[in-house]
C-alpha cells in the first residue's frame, strides 16, 4: 500500500481516465454476455451508473464547497498581503498581476485564433446538456451552496480590504484558521476523490461514444499549452533582461534548475529554496530575492493563467459554445485576482477557478470535470512556468524600486522578508 501513496496526483488522473475508458468500453458487453448466459436482466450500464452516481454526489458537494474555498483563500490572501509588507509590496503585486493577466490574454488570443483550425470538427453533440447523451446515474442529489459565487467574491473583497484597516489581527487570524480548515478539505477530501469522479465522467462519455474526440482534443490542447508556457517565459525574460541590462538567455539558463525542480515537486512553495538560490545567481539584489520570490510563489501564476484560460476556451469550443475575446476579457481579469489566493496544493489553481467558470462561463458538472482533467494533466509544467517567471518579477521589482529612488538594501526590512515568507507558507 505504501507505493500507492507515492503515486502523484497526475498519475492518479491518468489512471482514472484509462480506467474510465476501459469501464465504459467493456462492462456493457460483459454484463450483456452474462445476461444472455444466465438469463439475467441486469442493466448493461450498471457499473457505469454506479460511478456516475458517485460523480453526481461529488459534484454537488464540490459546488457547495466553492464559495467556502473562495472565502477561505481570498480573504486572508488580501488581508495578509496588505499588512506591513513595506514599500516594495505595491511594485511586486502590480508586476505579478500584470504578468499573469498578460499571460492570460496571450493564451486567450492564441486559443481563439488556433482552436477553430486545430479543433475543427471536434465539437461534442448535446454535451451542453449531458443528460441528452450521457447517463444520469441512479441518484439525484442537490446541495445548495451557502451563497452564489459572485456573492462570495464580493464578500471576500470586502472582508479582505476591511481587515487591512483594522489595528488588531484577530479577524485575520480567524480567517487564516478558516483557510487551514479549507486547505484540509481540499487536501484530504476533494483532491483525493477527484480521480474517482473523473473515472465516472470518462466511463460515462465512453459509453456515450464521445471519448475518442475528447482524448484527441486533450493531446492538441496539451501541446499548445506547453508551447505557450515556453513562449511566455521567453517574453518575460526578454522584457526583464532588456529593462535591467541583463542577458535574458543567461538569466533563463540560470533558472532552469528551479524549472525542473518545480516539475518534480508540482509545488511553487516547495521549490522556493531552489528558486531563491537560482535568482540570486542572476545578479538580483539578495534582499529583493528574499522578499519577492516567496511572495511571487503565491501571487505570480502566469503558467496557471495560461492553462486555465486555454482549457476553458477548449471546453467551450468542444461543447458548441461561441467564445469571443470581448466576452472572455472579464473572466481573465477576475481570474488574475483569484490566482493570488490559489491554495498551494496540486490542482489548487483550477479548484479556485471553478466557481468563476460556473458563474461567468456557465460550466456544468461534466464541463468542470473535463476542465479539471485538462488542467491537472499539465499542472507540473504550469507550476514550473510560474516558478521560473518569478525571477523576472524580482528583477523588475529591483529596477522599479531604484526608479522610485528606493534602496532595496534599506527599504526592504527583515520584517518585510519574514512577512513574504509567512505568506508563502500560509498558502
Amino acid at each position: 500500500m505504501k507505493f500507492l501513496k507515492k503515486i502523484p496526483l497526475l498519475g492518479w488522473i491518468l489512471i482514472s481516465i484509462a480506467l474510465g475508458v476501459l469501464v465504459g468500453a467493456t462492462t456493457p458487453g460483459m454484463i450483456g454476455g452474462l445476461n444472455s448466459a444466465f438469463g439475467w436482466s441486469v442493466p448493461t450500464d450498471l457499473i457505469v451508473q454506479l460511478f456516475v452516481s458517485f460523480s453526481t454526489v461529488f459534484s454537488a458537494f464540490l459546488s457547495f464547497s466553492i464559495p467556502l474555498i473562495i472565502i477561505g483563500f481570498i480573504v486572508p490572501g488580501i488581508g495578509g498581503l496588505a499588512k506591513g509588507a513595506g514599500k516594495m509590496l505595491g511594485i511586486t503585486v502590480g508586476l505579478s498581476y500584470l504578468s499573469s493577466v498578460l499571460a492570460g490574454f496571450l493564451a486567450l488570443t492564441c486559443a481563439l485564433l488556433l482552436y477553430p483550425i486545430i479543433l475543427k470538427g471536434q465539437q461534442l453533440a448535446d454535451f451542453d446538456n449531458p443528460e441528452h447523451a450521457l447517463s444520469a446515474g441512479y441518484i439525484t442529489f442537490t446541495l445548495d451552496p451557502i451563497m452564489g459565487v459572485m456573492g462570495a467574491l464580493v464578500l471576500s473583497f470586502i472582508l479582505g480590504l476591511g481587515i487591512t484597516a483594522l489595528k488588531t489581527k484577530a479577524m485575520l487570524n480567524l480567517f487564516v484558521d478558516f483557510q487551514t480548515i479549507i486547505e484540509g478539505l481540499l487536501a484530504r477530501v476533494i483532491i483525493p476523490l477527484l480521480p474517482v469522479h473523473i473515472l465516472g465522467v470518462f466511463a460515462n462519455m465512453t459509453l456515450a461514444g464521445q471519448v475518442a474526440k475528447i482524448l484527441s482534443v486533450f493531446a492538441l490542447v496539451f501541446v499548445m499549452v506547453i508551447v505557450l508556457h515556453w513562449v511566455t517565459l521567453l517574453l518575460q525574460y526578454s522584457v526583464a533582461g532588456t529593462l535591467t541590462g541583463r542577458n535574458p538567455f543567461k538569466m533563463l539558463k540560470t533558472m532552469l534548475p528551479a524549472y525542473f525542480t518545480a516539475i518534480g515537486t508540482q509545488s511553487s512553495a516547495a521549490t522556493i529554496p531552489v528558486t531563491v538560490d537560482c535568482a540570486k545567481k542572476t545578479g538580483i539584489a539578495k534582499r529583493v530575492v528574499n522578499f519577492a520570490i516567496p511572495l511571487c510563489a503565491t501571487i505570480h501564476l502566469s503558467g496557471s493563467m495560461i492553462t486555465i484560460t486555454s482549457c476553458a476556451v477548449a471546453v467551450l469550443y468542444m461543447t458548441g459554445g461561441n467564445p469571443t475575446f470581448g466576452s472572455l476579457v472579464p473572466m481573465v481579469l477576475v481570474l488574475g485576482v483569484m490566482m493570488v489566493a490559489a491554495p498551494g496544493v496540486p490542482g489548487g489553481g483550477v479548484m479556485t477557478a471553478i466557481g468563476l467558470l460556473q458563474s461567468m462561463l456557465g460550466f456544468n458538472e461534466a464541463m468542470i470535470a473535463l476542465m479539471i482533467a485538462l488542467y491537472l494533466a499539465q499542472d507540473s509544467f504550469g507550476t514550473a512556468t510560474n516558478v521560473t517567471g518569478d525571477a523576472t518579477i524580482a528583477a523588475l521589482t529591483e529596477k522599479g524600486a531604484k526608479a522610485l529612488g528606493l534602496d532595496p538594501d534599506k527599504d526592504i526590512s527583515d520584517e518585510d522578508i519574514e512577512h513574504a515568507e509567512a505568506v508563502s507558507v500560509d498558502h
